[in-house]
Parts: structure tokens; C-alpha cells; sequence
């Protein structure tokens, strides 16, 4: 019988092509594996010990020389940092905090932007503030929306005025009193009756 030779032949051909698949799996496998990337190791800007009344910066937030905007701003503190605080204004508006990069190493910040630790905000002493730096007169303050108080002075240029041309207007001599005006058509209709005679006396000569 030729069937069973068939059967025979189709198993033995099965069993070659599965012998030939799990030998190429592995090999698959091998090159479908991804290569790892170079591990990322994220970056961490320590922050220094402090003991006693600090202060937390949720957001970024700007170190100046004094408690007000138009001082200079000597450096920045990022969301995470802390600070030792030293005192506040009067009122607690600022807060006067450590600061390696300010003159004295000591500088100011705004304080609603900051979270005071270990103490309360009015808990802290009140710190005298230093002089107000000298404007010129010819300045103009500009207020900021980190305070409301004003932020930098820039020079304002005052614009020329340029005197606009002056306007002429026409003058007509008066009419001599007394003068009568001809309407135009007048002359137009006389015209009209001295050509119409002039024809009518040529046709009649050529008539004669």
C-alpha cells in the first residue's frame, strides 16, 4: 500500500522541520534580546545641616542684599533647599537667611514663598535692615509680582514733542457792494440767439 509510505514520509518531514525550529529559537532569542543603556544616576544637590529655625524652599526663590525687591539678587535657592533662618522684618515680609553667597553670608528672601521650621515666623527676632540703596531722580521704579514692592530701576527716556504745522487758511476779497452776477446760462442763451439770426439771415441771402 502506498498510504502508509505517505504517513511515513510526512512524519519524518515534520519532525525535521520542528528540529529545525527549536534549533533556531535560541538564536532568535539571542538577537531579539535588547543591549541595556548606561544606567542614569540622577544628580543630588546635598544641602547642609541645620540646627535650630530653618527655612524650606518649596520652589525656587530669589536671594537678595535686602528685604525689598530693588536690592541687588545675589543668587537663588531651588525647590528642596534649606537655610538657616537668622530674623525677619518687622512685619515677618522677609526673612533674612544664611547664605555663603551673599555679602556677610547673610541674605534676604520673601517669606510667603518660603515654609519656616522648627519656629514660627513671628517667633523669629526682628533684624534691622540695611540701607536703602540711592536712586537717581531721573529713574523709574518698576513693581514686580514677587512682592508688589518695586523691582528694578530702569531709566526712562521722556519723548520729544515736535510742534505740529501750522494751518493756513484761505482768504477771499469781499464782493464790491452793490454788483450784480450774471448767471452763466445767460451768456450761453445769448450765444445760441446770435448764431440762430446769423443762420437765418444766410438763408435768406441764398434765397435772394
Amino acid at each position: 500500500m502506498k498510504l502508509p509510505r505517505i504517513f511515513r514520509a510526512a512524519n519524518v518531514a515534520l519532525l525535521v522541520l520542528l528540529a529545525a525550529g527549536f534549533a533556531a529559537a535560541p538564536a532568535r532569542a539571542e538577537t531579539d534580546t535588547p543591549t541595556p543603556g548606561p544606567s542614569i544616576t540622577p544628580t543630588f544637590v546635598p544641602t547642609a545641616t541645620v540646627g535650630g529655625p530653618y527655612i524650606f524652599v518649596p520652589e525656587k526663590v530669589n536671594v537678595r542684599t535686602g528685604p525689598a525687591t530693588y536690592f541687588d539678587q545675589v543668587g537663588v535657592l531651588v525647590a528642596g533647599q534649606m537655610a538657616p533662618a537668622l530674623g525677619r522684618t518687622e512685619i515677618g515680609e522677609w526673612i533674612q537667611v544664611e547664605y555663603p553667597g551673599a555679602p556677610g553670608s547673610q541674605g534676604w528672601i520673601y517669606a510667603p514663598l518660603v515654609t519656616v521650621r522648627d519656629a514660627e515666623l513671628m517667633e523669629l527676632p526682628v533684624v534691622v535692615p540695611p540701607a536703602t540703596p540711592t536712586l537717581s531722580l531721573s529713574t523709574t521704579l518698576i513693581y514686580d509680582t514677587e512682592s508688589g514692592g518695586p523691582a528694578t530701576a530702569a531709566a526712562t527716556r521722556l519723548p520729544t514733542f515736535t510742534p505740529a504745522p501750522r494751518i493756513e487758511i484761505p482768504t477771499f476779497a469781499p464782493e464790491a457792494a452793490g454788483a450784480v452776477r450774471v448767471p452763466p446760462i445767460y451768456y450761453i442763451g445769448g450765444l445760441l440767439a446770435l448764431s440762430l439770426i446769423f443762420a437765418i439771415i444766410a438763408v435768406m441771402q441764398q434765397r435772394g
